[in-house]
């Protein structure tokens, strides 16, 4: 029992001294923080002081920096309306001194409106006075001449006309005598214009040819793997091929109408073998070449004998053979040159001359147009080079020469050729017209030309390709066949429908009649 309280006693005591060290401790503690705590307050205060004096001077320098904003804003602000105040009292200035010049022109224009009132009342005055003064001179006038006001204005008028078509008629010769001299290049400057916007129903219906197919699968073929077989035959042939939407048709495009029968030709044997590919194409092209020169050989072989006329140079037989494939004025060009070859044979037998020679300058007579697209020229040109090249007659060459005036005809195979030309263009259906409408359009050519003052007769010729005007020389002068000439155009261009063109020829003579006694 004692033990046990001396170990109370010793709990006691010993748990008295730790309570007393816990509690120094935790007082030492204490003080330590309350230390801690006052070194951070005051740093804290410290660093509130700094952060509070640096706010401050940052507030002041902003003040202040927006402050030198502010007065550098302010100074411009200031400058800048001075410098209106400047602007505005020149305005001021300047109006103030417009306003001056206004008023005084506004008294000068008062001025001047009186002045012209003043002068308007004096011109009035003038005007009764020469009013006056003039109807007494055209009384004086009237009673020195014995003519009426009226009578005088239509004499002087009809003087005044008569001269300015006397000026007028020197002028268009000296217009013609400059255009004939820049005549060539101005007709190739209207060809290559007419040739530009050349489409009509003569394109269509001369410059193409339908070819049939089969079927319409066809077309295909011929077009061949990215165009490559229509791309061949066009290079072959020199031709275009038009393929639309024409059912089971292709159609052939070219002026040359030799070429459309190539390809024509090659097209359907093609179309009959079914082997369509470029090498096949150049092929086929090549031997319808071919046969296509032994054909138009044999074409003009045939016509020469038809005529009657031998000894041809093969290479103008086979040009004769061309013209098989050639028109004018929707006339096929070889059958006109066979009937000119008759009709100049039948005059030259009446006429006692050589009927062979005849001939065979009727059937050449044309054969330039055989070429004329190739060479440039007028196909009677072109032809007689052709004949004397080959070896034809001199009388030969000259009637193809001469058979549309391009050089003067000097013998009367020159003129039977010229004659027999006109008779078969001339021929009531040969080309083509009616012959109500062809005797209409004649007998209205003429009428066109007889209604013009002072003119006598009018005569059409050459199926009305040509009219010839004969005036009566004490009416008409020299310049004036030039304006009438001129007039007479105007008139069948503005009132006739015609093909080609027309030559409107002027002729005006004068004989001077004498008698010996």
């Amino acid at each position: 029992m004692f033990e046990a309280l001396f170990v109370l006693a010793g709990l006691v005591a010993g748990g008295g001294t730790g309570y007393l060290l816990h509690r120094h401790i935790s007082a030492k503690k204490v003080g330590d923080a309350n230390d801690l705590a006052k070194r951070i307050v005051e740093e804290a205060r410290k660093e509130a002081d700094a952060l509070k004096k640096e706010l401050r001077l940052q507030a002041q320098d902003e003040i202040y920096s927006q402050k030198k904003e502010q007065e550098q804003e302010f100074k411009n602000r200031e400058s800048e309306l001075k410098k209106q105040e400047t602007r505005l009292q020149e305005k001021e200035e300047r109006l103030e001194s417009k306003l001056e010049k206004v008023a005084g022109k506004e008294s000068e224009v008062n001025q001047m409106e009186k002045r012209l009132i003043k002068l308007e009342k004096e011109l009035e005055d003038r005007r009764e006075d020469l009013d006056r003064l003039w109807d007494e001179h055209d009384q004086k006038l009237q009673e020195i001449s014995g003519l009426t006001k009226e009578e005088a204005r239509e004499q002087l008028m009809t003087e005044i006309e008569s001269r300015t078509r006397h000026e007028a008629g020197k002028m268009v010769r000296a217009i013609e005598m400059e255009a004939k001299e820049t005549a060539d290049k101005k007709a190739k400057e209207i060809l290559s214009l007419a040739l530009q916007r050349y489409a009509g129903e003569y394109a269509g219906e001369h410059t193409v040819t339908a070819v049939t197919l089969p079927s319409e699968d066809m077309k295909g073929r011929i077009i061949g793997r990215e165009g490559r077989n229509i791309r061949a035959l066009e290079a072959a042939t020199g031709v275009d091929l038009i393929i639309d939407d024409t059912p089971e048709t292709v159609v052939l495009s070219a002026f040359s109408p030799l070429r459309r029968e190539v390809a024509k030709l090659a097209l359907e044997r093609l179309i009959h073998d079914g082997r369509i590919h470029p090498a096949r194409i150049e092929d086929i092209v090549k031997k319808v070449e071919q046969e296509l020169e032994v054909k138009l050989r044999e074409i003009g072989e045939q016509a020469t004998f038809d005529v009657g006329v031998h000894g041809i140079h093969p290479d103008l037989i086979k040009l004769l053979g061309q013209l098989q494939y050639r028109t004018s004025f929707s006339q096929n060009v070889l059958h006109h040159s066979l009937e000119v070859a008759f009709l100049c044979g039948i005059m030259a037998a009446e006429l006692g001359l050589d009927e062979k020679q005849a001939k065979r300058a009727g059937l050449l007579h044309d054969i330039g147009k055989a070429v004329d697209h190739e060479i440039e020229g007028p196909h009677a040109t072109i032809g007689a080079d052709l004949a004397k090249k080959h070896g034809e007659s001199k009388a030969i060459v000259h009637a193809i020469a001469a058979h549309h005036e391009d050089v003067p005809p000097q013998s009367i195979l020159a003129n039977l050729v010229q004659a027999a030309d006109s008779l078969s263009g001339a021929r009531p259906g040969a080309r083509k017209e009616l012959l109500e409408n062809y005797v209409k359009r004649l007998e209205e050519l003429e009428g066109i030309a007889t209604g013009f003052r002072g003119v006598a007769k009018a005569y059409a010729i050459q199926a009305g390709r040509e009219i010839r005007v004969m005036v009566d020389s004490d009416r008409v002068g020299d310049d004036d066949t030039y304006v009438l000439c001129k007039d007479i155009s105007e008139k069948i261009e503005n009132n006739m429908t015609y093909p080609g063109q027309i030559r409107v020829t002027v002729i005006r003579e004068k004989r001077a009649v004498g008698y010996a006694k």
